[in-house]
């Protein structure tokens, strides 16, 4: 009984297969409007998981600096220094005197001979720390904690360039998401279509089926492959379009990379997002044929 179906199931497979390369220029050009559809939301896709990564890379280790106050001792710097290190959050930490660093401001900005004539060095003691949480949360409850040390007189942290960064992100995977829909729709529509002029073409063999006894799943099971094959080979176009335009920007960002001295390739899709591309085509061009068939083969009756 199994044996009989999968070879019933195979035979259907491979008559739609020859089906599709009988008529190469009408199935080629719904395979590639299929993919084209299918590669913008997976390229903006493409684009969010790379920028999320390249943010994950940069703010891997975020810095924080801390000023003390002017008339902090150095027993205090040492105590500062020693619950630093005791914090399980802080991964280094940089002490800077403010001897250190009144000598760097002379030397960015020239002003040399200003700061000589200064009665006391008008800069503060400061700890540059890189911190283990990257998240915008965790990293203002961090400032807020140090903040309130007495020998701190201002901890300074750019947390906002993350949570532009994140909303960035959502927005980018909520129009990831409205794109898709529309465009399944789309593809859906163009499958109808295709289905429904098949089914017409085949109306005399629809009739004859009938009329010999052929069940509606065994009439409508070829339209199925068909639509599933097509939904598949546009998937597969989608994927090989995002691959030839990653290695082209790729190509293209490696004078960029070089210049800011930063990693700026564009990754591919992974193993799992390619097959979930694959099946989701599939199931869409599926999906377009089992409506079509459902709205059009009842109307065929064998007369």
């Amino acid at each position: 009984m199994i044996r009989a179906w999968l070879i019933q199931h195979g035979l259907v497979f491979f008559l739609t297969l020859k089906r599709l390369i009988a008529t190469p220029l009408t199935s080629l050009l719904s395979i590639i409007v299929m993919g084209i559809a299918l590669s913008l939301p997976v390229g903006i896709y493409v684009l969010m998981q790379n920028l999320q990564a390249f943010s994950g890379q940069t703010a891997s280790s975020p810095q924080m600096s801390l000023f003390l106050k002017l008339d902090v001792t150095q027993d205090s710097i040492e105590k500062v220094n020693q619950r630093l290190e005791e914090n399980p959050q802080i991964l280094a930490i940089q002490f800077i005197p403010k001897d250190a660093a009144l000598q760097q401001l002379q030397q960015s900005t020239g002003l040399t001979d200003i700061a000589a004539r200064l009665a006391r060095n008008p800069l503060p003691d400061a700890f540059v720390i890189h911190t283990q949480e990257n998240t915008a949360e965790a990293l203002e409850h961090l400032r807020l904690t140090l903040q309130n040390w007495p020998e701190i007189e201002h901890v300074q942290f750019d947390s906002a360039w993350i949570e532009r960064l994140n909303a960035l992100l959502d927005l980018g995977r909520f129009a990831v998401l409205m794109l898709a829909m529309l465009l399944s729709v789309a593809i859906i529509a163009i499958m109808f279509n295709t289905i429904r002029l098949q089914i017409l073409t085949k109306r005399d063999e629809i009739e004859l089926s009938k009329l010999i006894g052929a069940t509606d799943s065994f009439i409508r099971r070829p339209f199925l492959y068909f639509g599933a094959l097509q939904g598949l080979a546009g998937g597969a176009t989608a994927w090989l379009i995002m691959a030839l335009a990653i290695r082209t920007l790729n190509e293209q960002l490696i004078t960029l990379s070089q210049l800011y001295a930063i990693d700026l390739q564009l990754q591919p899709l992974t193993t799992a997002d390619s097959i979930s591309l694959l099946l989701f085509s599939g199931w869409l061009g599926w999906l377009g044929a089992r409506i079509s068939v459902a709205s059009h083969l009842w109307l065929i009756e064998p007369k």
